[in-house]
């Protein structure tokens, strides 16, 4: 023995790696998305809490396992293509596909894919990081069933407004005339339209629809309504909106509301139809108003009144004239004007 050989080691870089790692294996396995790694022969060689969370597996059940337990029979493909391209080093950057829990049901995932190398560098394995996005999925068809409903309803509001055009142009004296008339019946129709909105497109009960197309007009003290509670499906919203307007107008400027001692009544009732469905009977009934001359009062609201509304409705409508004022009658299939009935009540 003639001495000694002291070999100093510097563990600071070492210890520094195994806190990486540490730190690197606490971020995986508290991540949120589902985290698993796999060799080059598409073994499953990790699992993360957020996998098992996702798929269903609990880590036994899927290490040691083929990583095509999680791909549906008409994606098998992918892993073909994932494998050759992690073999040639390249990131697979995030796509939308789709990817089959333990109980056979399916979840749509954003998937990317990067290889994994050991200490020299040689790609080893792959690991994959899969996102739930049902709930974004989810969003996008809610989404477009919404434009398709939007789409269908702005086509139905350009119907009404078409049809508007076309009877007012054929009764209106002179240009201003004319769009002095179609500017009221767009406003009418837009006050309709608010209720909808208000109540995100799921009806107005006739009591709503009748107060915001003679709201205008002072008139509420005048005007009576009695009938069950009924709520209205959009498309009776509006083309009975326009009606009430007509009538409202009408009877203002020629009608029992044009007299101080005037006023109207507003009943609807549900009643067997014919065929043994239910039908909706609405009468808007002008007392105490001036003697009308039915020739004097053929217009638009005439042509709203007798056959816009009632067909809209698949029903019929009828106009009749005494010395008291006007009666409009109006009857129709229920499921034509009904959206849900919510009980019976005084509206």
């Amino acid at each position: 023995m003639v001495g000694a050989i002291n070999t100093l080691l510097d563990l600071r870089t070492q210890a520094l790696a195994d806190d990486v790692g540490i730190r690197l294996a606490a971020i995986v396995e508290s991540s949120m998305d589902a985290i698993v790694s796999k060799d080059l022969n598409g073994i499953i060689t990790s699992w993360n809490d957020a996998a098992q969370r996702l798929f269903g597996y609990t880590p036994a059940e899927a290490i040691g396992r083929p990583v095509t337990i999680l791909i549906p029979p008409d994606h098998l493909d992918e892993e073909a293509m994932i494998i050759s391209r992690i073999r040639a080093g390249e990131r697979i950057p995030s796509y939308e596909t789709i990817r089959q829990r333990k109980d056979g049901t399916l979840v749509p995932v954003s998937l990317t894919i990067s290889p994994i190398r050991d200490g020299i560098g040689r790609i080893i394995g792959a690991s994959k990081i899969a996102r739930d996005i049902s709930p974004h999925k989810e969003s996008e068809r809610r989404i477009r069933t919404l434009m398709r409903e939007v789409n269908h309803r702005v086509k139905n509001q350009y119907s009404v407004i078409v049809s508007m055009i076309r009877e007012t142009s054929k009764l209106a004296g002179t240009p201003e005339a004319f769009l002095s008339q179609v500017r009221e019946r767009i406003m009418a129709l837009s006050e309709s339209h608010d209720l909808l909105v208000d109540a995100e497109w799921r009806g107005a009960t006739i009591g709503e629809l009748i107060h915001a197309q003679t709201k205008a007009f002072a008139t509420q003290a005048r005007l009576s309504m009695s009938g069950p509670m009924i709520m209205l499906q959009p498309n009776a919203v509006q083309y009975l909106g326009i009606a009430f307007h007509e009538l409202a107008t009408n009877s203002v400027k020629h009608g029992a509301l044009s007299r101080h001692d005037g006023r109207v009544e507003v009943e609807w009732t549900v009643m067997p139809a014919a065929d043994g469905s239910d039908g909706f009977r609405l009468v808007w009934r002008e007392l105490d108003g001036p003697l009308v001359d039915e020739n004097t009062r053929r217009g638009f609201g005439t042509v709203v009144l007798k056959r816009v509304t009632p067909q809209a409705l698949s029903g019929t409508g009828r106009l009749e004239f005494d010395r008291s004022g006007i009666t409009w009658t109006l009857e129709a299939p229920l499921h034509f004007v009904q959206m849900s009935m919510t009980g019976i009540a005084a509206d």
